[in-house]
């Protein structure tokens, strides 16, 4: 997008909204607090483990349904059509898997007093190993998704006409400050306002949009000439030789959702497995609202925008289309959507460094007050680390490794929930499938150009798939093998936990 002037109504709609999420974000370390584990990590962390099903609800919709979501899936679609759509299956078939594996995870974390999914682990397996290389993986998937938070931030200040580094490092410092001082309560408590304002957006555009445009059938209409005049894999429709790509991706991002530990962080704090069960039911009115964000990709055609990023489509079709006061609350919308996600992965992150490398490995002994100081810290590095990698490296550097923080995150799947359903897998099974899957993934993500998808040619037939999902067939393989060979040879876990 070109430099534009600022529009200064709609800066001061954004800007008061932004002091609001701000002052709501400080407020929080107040709000249900429990005075009882007060300064201890499961208060900062995660919340007391005291959220019901609506503050679940808007807290685990807040850091799954991201900013760079509303950025990146009409981005998608504006560029490719038809095959940005995986992320509306991908969100279907995610909510049966958070309903028969997450209680059983939940279970085992509360009866423990676990944190990190990577507790879980250790407490399942009694490996240090599969502890940390869970821990590890983790950690490192998230740093990129959050760096990612602030490319969804900082296209819409430069939106509004803002130039420099300034506004985009302000907004992050606030929300280091106040995460820091009310951990996960202070998104819980934005998520509140975030949704309700993408909603209103979302269902305002999706509206009025069209109406402007001559009607769904002009948007429709004009997309489709734009795709036809571009060629390749475009279009309003796939080609057969995206299906299995777009249902592999799909199938493979579902399973890998929540193993990330901010979706993760949002499970633990809820109050009970029932919680999570009706969350499960709930939660897909966010992919409605999803699917309705992917449409403004081919409203931007019959709009008449032209972008140099593809990732400016949704700012410049708002700054097309509506008044300025609509635009600054469109943009505040955005932007606090970015705030949601980036705390509570900095949270999830700084709970995984605590818990599974300053206690297991520095600091046995350590408090509980004293974890919670620890945790809070790291929260800031980590925060720091995410805007070193927008401010130092180019923006596509950390879409890269995003793309592999996908395929990395989703090798912990089967050390994570295998143990949750089974016993037959041991450890030194599991951390070497990890470590096959994870060579595997990489390794042809890195061949293919850094592309999500591998291509197989058998003879005159070519088959694309997602390659986190072969990688993690690759490591469920390995791992059956090994422990065919080991036997009983590998530690035997714990007694299964019951859900």
């Amino acid at each position: 997008m070109d430099a534009v002037a600022i529009d200064w109504t709609a800066l001061a709609v954004f800007i008061f909204f932004f002091a609001l999420v701000t002052v709501m974000g400080f407020l929080a370390s107040r709000w249900n607090r429990s005075e009882k584990q007060a300064g201890h990590l499961d208060e900062w962390g995660l919340g007391g483990r005291s959220f019901g099903t609506w503050i679940t609800w808007f807290l685990v919709g807040g850091d799954f349904y991201t900013a760079y979501t509303v950025i990146a899936v009409p981005a998608l679609v504006y560029a490719v059509g038809a095959y940005g759509f995986f992320a509306l299956p991908y969100t279907i078939l995610v909510y049966p898997i958070v309903f028969v594996i997450m209680p059983r995870l939940w279970h085992a974390a509360a009866k423990a007093g676990h944190v990190t999914a990577a507790d879980v682990v250790y407490g399942r397996y009694g490996s240090r190993a599969l502890e940390l290389a869970v821990a590890v993986t983790a950690v490192v998937a998230t740093m990129p998704y959050i760096a990612l938070q602030l490319v969804g931030m900082e296209v819409v200040i430069k939106a509004l006409g803002l130039t420099g580094e300034l506004p985009l490092a302000a907004a992050f410092v606030i929300l280091a400050l106040y995460t820091y001082a009310a951990g996960l309560r202070a998104p819980a408590l934005i998520a509140f306002v975030k949704d309700i304002m993408i909603y209103i957006v979302v269902i305002v555009a999706v509206v009025l949009v069209p109406l402007k445009l001559g009607g769904y059938g002009a948007v429709f209409d004009t997309a489709g000439a734009a795709f036809a005049q571009k060629g390749g894999a475009t279009g309003l429709l796939l080609k057969p030789a995206q299906m299995l790509p777009y249902a592999t991706l799909a199938i493979g991002s579902a399973l890998a959702a929540f193993m990330y530990p901010h979706t993760l962080t949002g499970i633990f704090a809820a109050k009970s497995a029932d919680t999570i069960r009706k969350n499960a039911v709930f939660l897909p009115a966010y992919t409605v609202l999803l699917g309705l964000i992917a449409l403004l990709g081919f409203m931007a055609y019959a709009a008449q925008i032209h972008v140099k990023s593809n990732n400016d489509v949704v700012p410049a079709l708002f700054a097309a289309l509506f008044p300025s006061w609509f635009v600054g609350f469109a943009f505040a919308a955005i932007a606090i959507g970015a705030l949601v996600p980036a705390a509570v992965m900095s949270i999830g992150a700084a709970n995984l460094f605590t818990r599974n490398f300053w206690k297991a490995y520095v600091n046995p002994g350590i408090s509980p007050e004293s974890e919670a100081s620890v945790a809070k810290i790291v929260s800031l590095v980590v925060k720091f680390g995410a805007l070193v990698i927008i401010l130092v490296l180019p923006t596509k550097f950390a879409l890269d490794l995003q793309l592999l923080g996908g395929v990395w995150i989703l090798q912990t799947f089967p050390a994570v929930v295998f143990g949750l359903f089974f016993a037959w897998f041991r450890a030194p099974a599991l951390l070497t499938g990890w470590l096959v899957g994870l060579a595997t993934g990489t390794s042809l993500v890195f061949m293919d150009g850094t592309k999500p998808v591998h291509t197989f040619a058998f003879g005159d037939a070519h088959y694309t798939v997602f390659t986190g999902l072969l990688a993690l067939v690759v490591n469920i393989v390995v791992a059956a093998v090994v422990q065919l060979v080991l036997g009983e040879r590998g530690a035997r876990p714990a007694p299964a936990v019951p859900s």
